[in-house]
């Protein structure tokens, strides 16, 4: 009997594996955001060369900082539901794979940055990954103060977007970091909410206000969505964007702000996957109408 079939079976197996090391999903929307920073940046002439090498660049670091994350959390992950299938908790890849794996990711994005992009970018792109997956991840099981180291990688996309258009950073470039880092408190608070139960298995701590689900808990939500109001306006104030992007991300600025109100009523999960939704939405339709009205 041949053993081919059973090593090409293997061997796709093996890649579907580190594919999903890679958390296509949320790389891609870290990508998008860095894009958007990209292409926001006020620049005389537009490199096609450029911006793809930064797009798979920040894909390859992105993609480095998840998988040292899946790593280091192997043995929670193991607790929690949503990801106890994941490839080093079931034992598909062992961690010296992965180890290997994210290296080469995260050499590879680096020198494709400073080759085809600027050094600028590459250090800011290892800074972020350095920060998620050295400092926010460990201090999860340690203090919900996390989420707030946790918000600067999650935030410099746009503005290492900008700095790969430009090679500098300047205050648009800070605004719209501004922007993407108010957001991300409201984001991460509701998912914490509604995993709730798997965070605290696995010895998260990531809720606010001594970590409960509680009215204290939906405040500090609704403060942070209610600063995204007057953050919002602030590229048309410099001059990145008009005013029709300014009332989008009012508009949507006050949804976002409904929820989190809804949410101080109900106490309720139901209510805080709606700001979890609503936060997955809000990001990329403000950063949307932003492009849209610069063009």
């Amino acid at each position: 009997m041949s053993t081919q079939p059973i090593a090409v079976s293997t061997l796709t197996f093996k890649i579907k594996q580190y594919l999903l090391l890679l958390k296509l999903r949320l790389s891609a929307l870290v990508v998008f955001s860095g894009a958007f920073g990209y292409l926001l940046a006020d620049v005389n002439y537009f490199h096609w060369l450029s911006f793809t090498a930064f797009c798979l660049g920040s894909f390859l670091i992105t993609g480095a900082a998840n998988t040292i994350n899946q790593i280091i959390e192997r043995d929670s992950d193991k607790l929690m539901r949503r990801t106890a299938n994941r490839p080093l908790p079931t034992g598909a890849l062992s961690p010296q794979e992965a180890g290997v794996y994210a290296t080469l990711l995260a050499m590879a994005g680096t020198c494709m940055l400073i080759i085809f992009v600027n050094v600028f970018s590459a250090l800011l792109g290892l800074l972020s990954l350095i920060l998620y997956a050295f400092i926010y991840t460990p201090l999860k099981q340690k203090t919900s103060a996390s989420v707030f180291v946790g918000a600067f990688p999650g935030a410099l996309p746009p503005l290492i977007g900008w700095v790969a258009a430009t090679g500098s950073v300047a205050i648009e470039a800070v605004v719209i970091f501004a922007i993407q880092f108010i957001w991300q408190f409201p984001h991460f608070w509701a998912i914490a909410w509604v995993a709730d139960h798997d965070y605290k298995q696995a010895g998260f701590k990531l809720l606010p206000s001594g970590g409960n689900k509680d009215c204290n808990t939906a405040f500090s939500i609704m403060i942070y969505t209610l600063f995204l109001i007057p953050l919002g306006m602030l590229p048309m104030q410099f001059g990145i964007s008009g005013t029709i992007s300014a009332i989008v991300a009012t508009i949507c600025g006050i949804l976002f702000l409904w929820q989190s109100i809804y949410l101080m009523r109900k106490l309720s999960d139901q209510a805080a996957l709606r700001i979890m939704f609503g936060s997955f939405l809000y990001l990329p339709i403000v950063q949307i109408a932003y492009l849209l009205d610069k063009l």
